[in-house]
């Protein structure tokens, strides 16, 4: 039993690296870096030149708190998709890196990533 939670742990580690190794955003084109936790989403858009974080929401936001947008769910990730876009197009950001970490690209994050899509942004 531990040698497979250790292994899935391991596994999700290696994801992670192999995934970001070719990421870097810039200014022009930031770094859309998606986390999911037990409970909750977060999203940034992240200028790595600068270190800098160009706009950031998350499921624990005020203005999701008690409603039904204030954990992780589909409909939630669309939410938060369509809010980023909205922050990026607010910038001046048409173009993004998507980052999307350890994290299987299918159901809350694809939600996500087609929300910012259809809200204007491009990757």
């Amino acid at each position: 039993m531990r040698n497979a939670i250790l292994k899935k742990q391991m596994l999700r580690t290696k994801r992670g690296y192999r995934v970001r190794k070719h990421i870097n955003g810039t200014a022009s084109k930031p770094r859309l870096c998606v986390v999911k936790s037990n409970n909750h989403l977060q999203a940034q858009l992240i200028d790595d030149s600068n270190g800098a974080t160009l706009g950031a929401i998350s499921t624990c936001a005020k203005e999701f708190r008690g409603t039904e947008f204030a954990r992780k769910n589909k409909a939630s990730g669309r939410k938060l998709g369509e809010r980023i876009a909205e922050m990026a197009t607010a910038k001046g950001i048409k173009t993004v890196i998507f980052d999307r970490g350890p994290f299987k690209y299918h159901g809350i994050l694809a939600e996500l990533a087609n929300a910012a899509r259809a809200g204007g942004l491009q990757f």
